[in-house]
């Protein structure tokens, strides 16, 4: 799995390619979710469109991840989800319960206004 992270705005892409598996995919995703809520960002696009494959783990650490951000106030959204990521998540029943785009613009449009963010000391 490899993440590179770059925003729009203030809204945060983070643009996962490779498996999303346990062992790998799962720790990096846990590791870069909870770095950019504890940094203060309160949108969070996960761009899924190069992710090649995921497996329980991996859709145990999406949900996990979303539900930890969601509590701390951050809104997250996903895109371009692949066909075989998005049969796994159909199968598992997650699919209906995330906010799903296909164009970028769009999706960083539908976080609404920019605000303000939050800064850390560290930065």
């Amino acid at each position: 799995m490899h993440v590179d992270v770059r925003n729009a705005e203030d809204v945060i892409i983070v643009d996962l390619s490779g498996r999303l598996i346990a062992g790998s995919g799962d720790v990096l995703l846990r590791e870069v979710m909870n770095e950019l809520v504890a940094s203060g960002w309160k949108k969070v696009l996960l761009n899924l469109s190069e992710v090649n494959s995921i497996d329980s783990a991996g859709v145990g650490e999406l949900v996990a991840s979303i539900k930890m951000a969601e509590r701390f106030g951050t809104a997250v959204k996903t895109l371009r989800i692949g066909d075989r990521v998005r049969h796994v998540l159909q199968i598992s029943r997650i699919l209906p319960r995330l906010d799903v785009y296909e164009d970028e613009g769009e999706a960083v449009k539908a976080f609404g206004a920019p605000e303000n963010r939050k800064l850390s000391a560290e930065e």
